[in-house]
């Protein structure tokens, strides 16, 4: 036997000169060889064949270039082949051939002329083709040598696969069965696979990293015998059952490499049709925990189950057969069993499996939740001997299992379902939790899902309390990035829109479960999640008016006392005023962050939907909290003069309240008008005033003697400004305020108050004009501009044909 192993192989130099040598050769012998093949000359080409073939005696070739040598041969060879078939037809018997090659000196070319004999004895059906194989098969053990006899089996397997005794094959019959087809082929395999697994064994140790990749890439010689078994039209399930799969498996198991337990196993995934995996489950999964524990089988198993999975979508009545052989529990029991037995796999293995597993539950059973459910849970008990999740690639698989249920059902409601999800969460650091929440929020946004149930509102803080509140080991709210915190609380402002519910109770509850979440988070999370809410209730509010129009409301009394904490039993039988109390209570909560702009703006919403409900108490509430937080806590004179303008346009639109809470509401906003810093901003917050006096709508105030003396104040006002200006600055400023003043006057007039007199609007234009020619004014284009267009409109009114016309008459402009 020829099964002398080398203690390495030369340099890469060395091997280009040796691979061109022995080409050399062979091309020299197949020279002599083609000579003697024209020449019908059958002892010559015997002879020079045999010396071609003995260059594939060497053992200083790597894998790689010895392929390349064999190639060459195997070339010749078919030539060969071709004239010992011609060599028939002259006479010569097949079994003479078979035993003249027998002569050869050397076993190596032997062999590879037997076997090519072999071939066309086959062919020839001068004997049973089982009988032939079967002394082929048995005969090339005389080759040991790893790489040799890989090649040698590998020509063999070539030149028999077209002569194989499978069903409806020619050679069937007296040729052999498929039975003895696949014993040939599994006893090949066999042979192979051992001589491939000795290969790691030939040479240093120093060297075996770069063996292992010269055995990888033989790994297909082997393989190709299992590609040939799944082709063979005589194995069906049966004979795959009880014969192919078993006899393969043990092979693999036995040979305890993990190179070949790793490829093999992928091999019979691959090759093999999926409804016999399917049937065969149970030994294919048994065969996986018995794989070595360096073995990647986590990638064997997907694998698996992805294949598994496809094949279930290949056609619905495919679904009953999963559900007959109850794939799913012998799935979750191989997971299970794998990762026990396998006590060093790393984390992100584990998870791996969890992640095949659920996965093919999805896209096989994806109406189980219950299965889902399950496969979360196996994952939460090997988590749960672990605590946080400090590895980055357990950490981006976890993200993965979490993700598929969001991916698959797009309905962030039904993912609520499942108890496990929440503490898998529970077992990643802030960071990658944040991220998850994100990525539950987007999906509800993109999917348009929203969550109509209290419960199912509470269920989904809890997976997203990383964004709402704060939690144990994140950061201060301080040491976050400001845009990405920015980007992340504005989300979540979106989320609370898509919190809803027609049924105005449960609608109540789900408000209360998010302003008890949105309290946790602090300060500086209230200024982006409270809003939101606030118009959340308002819109409820509006519901319950839209369903109440035709009945009275049930006008209570509410102060400031009622603000007890919304209790389960208040939350029946919704009204608007709890709904107001509610809102009174969330603005409040403004008051820590501090943002007192906004709880304003908030107060005066409020107030205009209580208006809007004829609830004149909860309105005059609002408002009074609003002048509160004014006094107390607005400080800056340009968010004064905004919130001026703000507060008397919402008093302005309001008919609710009676003659006492209105005149206190409006000499509020006057008084805060004039004590503005600035003298302009005084001036135009006392003008703006004058509109709480005359209201258009039916009904409304219209007091024109009040507004003559707002106008009139604030004329005043306009004229100390201008002097002002004159003695700071050395020169009086622009006269835009009295230009606006004008234009209110001109307003009031054309609305008939009947204390703005034509003398009174031409006095005023006189002193623009006058003002404007002074030398200590300072002239403004924009102001010249401003004044021009108002002139213009004047004298087009004074051109209309109706009564507008006569009332401007008298005014000259």
């Amino acid at each position: 036997m020829q099964n002398s192993i080398p203690d390495g192989f030369p340099s890469t130099n060395d091997q280009e000169k040796l691979l061109a040598d022995a080409l050399a050769l062979v091309q020299h012998h197949a020279f002599y060889m083609h000579r003697a093949l024209d020449n019908n000359n059958l002892q010559d080409a015997l002879k020079f064949s045999a010396q071609m073939l003995g260059e594939l005696r060497t053992s200083k070739l790597s894998p790689q270039k010895y392929y390349e040598l064999y190639m060459k041969t195997f070339d010749e060879l078919r030539m060969l082949e071709v004239f010992f078939k011609e060599e028939t037809k002259r006479g010569c018997t097949n079994a003479y051939l078979y035993e003249e090659v027998q002569h050869a000196g050397n076993v190596l070319p032997r062999l590879y002329l037997l076997c090519t004999v072999g071939s066309v004895y086959i062919r020839s059906k001068e004997a049973p083709a089982k009988e032939v194989l079967k002394d082929l098969v048995e005969m090339c053990r005389g080759i040991q040598h790893p790489v040799r006899g890989l090649f040698l089996r590998s020509y063999l397997s070539q030149i028999s696969k077209d002569k194989l005794t499978d069903a409806a094959s020619e050679f069937e019959g007296e040729g052999g069965t498929v039975v003895d087809a696949v014993e040939f082929v599994l006893q090949n395999f066999t042979e192979m696979n051992k001589l491939w697994v000795r290969m790691q064994h030939q040479g240093p140790a120093k060297e075996k990293e770069k063996r292992e990749k010269e055995r990888s890439e033989l790994r297909d010689l082997v393989g190709k015998n299992l590609h040939v078994l799944s082709q063979l039209e005589g194995v069906d399930l049966d004979m795959y059952r009880d014969i192919v799969l078993p006899r393969v498996l043990e092979q693999v198991v036995n040979c305890k490499d993990e190179l070949a337990q790793y490829y093999l196993m992928d091999c019979i995934i691959q090759v093999f049709p999926d409804e016999y995996h399917l049937q065969t489950l149970d030994t294919l999964l048994g065969a996986c925990s018995q794989l070595q524990p360096s073995v990647d089988v986590k990638t064997v198993m997907s694998q698996l189950m992805d294949r598994l999975s496809v094949y279930a979508a290949s056609a619905p009545e495919v679904l009953a057969e999963f559900s007959q052989v109850e794939a799913f529990s012998k799935l979750s029991e191989a997971v299970i069993k794998v990762i026990e037995v396998q006590q060093d796999m790393p984390l992100v293995g584990a998870v791996c499996l969890h992640v095949a597993l659920l996965t093919f539950t999805l896209r096989v059973h994806a109406d189980r939740l219950d299965y889902v459910d399950q496969v979360l849970g196996a994952c939460v008990k090997k988590l749960n001997g672990v605590g946080k999740v400090n590895d980055s690639k357990a950490t981006k698989q976890i993200i993965t299992l979490l993700s598929a249920p969001l991916e698959k059902y797009n309905n962030v409601v039904t993912v609520l379902n499942l108890t496990n999800y929440p503490k898998i969460m529970e077992h990643l650091d802030y960071g990658t939790n944040k991220i998850m929440a994100v990525v539950i929020i987007q999906s509800i946004m993109k999917n348009g899902t929203f969550i109509m149930e209290a419960d199912k509102v509470e269920a989904l803080f809890q997976l997203l309390k990383e964004l709402v509140q704060d939690s144990d080991g994140s950061p201060t709210l301080d040491e976050l990035d400001e845009e990405d915190f920015m980007e992340e609380q504005n989300l979540v402002a979106r989320l609370v829109q898509m919190l809803t519910n027609e049924d105005n109770d449960e609608m109540f509850k789900i408000l209360i479960t998010a302003k008890k979440h949105f309290q946790k988070g602090g300060s500086k999370r209230l200024g982006y999640s409270l809003p939101p809410l606030v118009f959340s209730a308002l819109k409820l509010v509006r519901r319950l008016q839209e369903q109440d129009k035709n009945n009275e409301v049930d006008k209570v009394t509410f102060s400031p006392q009622e603000q007890g904490s919304s209790t389960e039993a208040d939350e029946a039988n919704i009204s608007p005023q709890k709904v107001f109390q509610f809102l009174l209570q969330t603005v409040d909560s403004l008051s820590a962050v501090p943002a007192p702009e906004l709880a304003l703006r908030l107060y005066l919403q409020c107030a205009e939907a209580a208006n809007d409900c004829d609830l004149e108490p909860i309105a005059y509430e609002f408002f009074t909290q609003a002048f509160v937080t004014y006094e107390e806590e607005i400080s800056d004179s340009k968010a004064q003069v905004t919130s001026i303008h703000l507060i008397v346009g919402t008093l302005q639109r309001m008919h609710v309240f009676g003659v006492e809470n209105r005149d206190t509401l409006t000499h509020k906003a006057t008084g805060y008008s004039a004590k503005l810093l600035k003298k302009p901003d005084q001036c135009r917050a006392v003008y703006v005033c004058s509109h709480l006096f005359w209201i258009e709508d039916e009904g409304g105030v219209q007091d024109g003697e009040r507004v003559l003396l707002c106008l009139k104040r604030a004329l005043r006002i306009a004229n100390a400004a201008q002097q002002m200006a004159s003695v700071t600055k050395g020169s009086g400023g622009p006269v835009t305020l009295f230009v606006e003043i004008l234009n209110k006057y001109l307003y009031y007039f054309e609305h008939g108050n009947q204390h703005i007199t034509n003398a009174v609007i031409q006095g005023l234009i006189e002193l623009i004009v006058t003002e404007m020619q002074s030398e200590n004014t300072t002239q403004d284009p924009t102001v010249d501009a401003f004044f021009a267009s108002t002139l213009r409109y004047i004298r087009f009114q004074k051109q209309k044909g109706d009564g507008v016309a006569e009332r401007y008459a008298a005014i000259e402009v």
